[in-house]
């Protein structure tokens, strides 16, 4: 009987090295979170343009010929219709895009000092503010801090550019290797279930796929209504304002809010008339977008029930910012996925 408890040290040995394993993985995975984002932003735009990489794959070289296209070459011709694109909007943006920006810097001071003086009227603020002030109110720094400031902003410019040619390259390596990546996976899986893991594979193929494309059609549509709006109001630097709702429309959330804050800032240094019909513009757009183009888009295409779309962008929103309510979609979705499939093997 004395002998009885070391019969249990080895498990808890074993148990105590096993939960201290536990955490300094986890620890681990959160040093290397950023990191980690960057590879499953990259997984999930292999996984979304890879139908499109198969469709170009399985194109002849030449009209008459059996040969076809490598995949790596498949990709490169992805990549370059997709920066053709780019080009080409920039090529007939650019123009009036650039002309509107340089007037709207130009006017920019001038504007800030209508909105002043409103504001002073009004009793909203004592006293006009200069540019320094401005600027120190706004980024919470003075002084030496304000110089710390901008240095952080451009290191984060930097960065965000390293990540973005990051997520290029390693989308790039993802979709050559997507063919070995699948086989490999349904090697290690139990051949009693590798039919399973297949369709799992081609359901998340689809969903992402359906994501991806759904919110650059979405952000096309807020962009263009956008442009359109604003030029049928009178507001000057349409172009511009228009890019920021279209890129703001790919941030869930906030992105919209804070997207329309520079088209109001505008009209305030026209009139109240103005700032309330541009305020009443972007509510009803919103209203119809939330209301009709995302459940259109994203529950007939993607099939993610709304209130799981809202708890995820809430979580994913409060866990890694905006790019975890950027990610918050195609998480559920694939999650979604392995869900069936779990209830799926229960009733078998």
């Amino acid at each position: 009987m004395a002998t009885e408890p070391s019969q249990y040290k080895p498990l808890v040995l074993w148990t105590l090295a096993t939960a201290a394993l536990a955490v300094i993985t986890l620890w681990g995975l959160y040093q290397a979170r950023h990191v980690l984002v960057l590879i499953y932003v990259s997984a999930l735009l292999a996984v979304g343009f890879s139908p499109i990489v198969r469709v170009i794959e399985r194109q002849s070289v030449l009209p008459i010929g059996t040969r076809r296209f490598p995949r790596w070459l498949a990709i490169l011709i992805l990549y370059v219709v997709i920066l053709g694109t780019i080009v080409s909007v920039i090529a007939l943006v650019a123009p009036p895009l650039f002309r509107q920006a340089q007037q709207l810097w130009s006017a920019l001071p001038e504007m800030l000092d209508r909105a002043q003086d409103v504001l002073v009227q009004r009793g909203i603020l004592r006293q006009p503010l200069s540019s320094q002030e401005m600027f120190e109110r706004a980024t919470g720094a003075g002084g030496g801090q304000a110089v710390g400031t901008v240095f952080a902003a451009i290191v984060g410019l930097v960065g965000g550019f390293v990540g973005l040619v990051t997520i290029v390259i390693l989308t790039f390596y993802f979709l050559v290797e997507a063919g070995a990546l699948r086989r490999t996976l349904l090697q290690i899986s139990p051949p009693r279930r590798r039919a399973r893991v297949d369709a799992m594979s081609r359901a998340i193929t689809e969903k992402v796929s359906a994501w991806l494309g759904g919110q650059l059609l979405l952000a096309a549509i807020i962009g263009s209504t956008s442009a359109l709006g604003l030029w049928a109001l009178g507001i000057p630097f349409f172009y511009v304002l228009a890019l920021i709702s279209a890129i703001g429309e790919l941030i869930p959330v906030v992105g919209p809010i804070l997207a329309a804050v520079p088209a109001v800032a505008v009209a305030t240094s026209l009139s109240w008339n103005k700032v309330l019909f541009v305020i009443i513009f972007f509510v009803i757009q919103q209203q119809l977008e939330n209301h009709i183009l995302v459940p259109k888009v994203m529950q007939r295409q993607v099939g993610v029930n709304p209130v799981a779309v809202i708890l995820a962008l809430l979580i994913g929103g409060n866990l890694l910012g905006i790019a975890g309510a950027i990610l918050a979609v195609p998480t559920i979705a694939i999650l979604q996925v392995f869900f069936h499939e779990w209830m799926a093997t229960r009733d078998t």
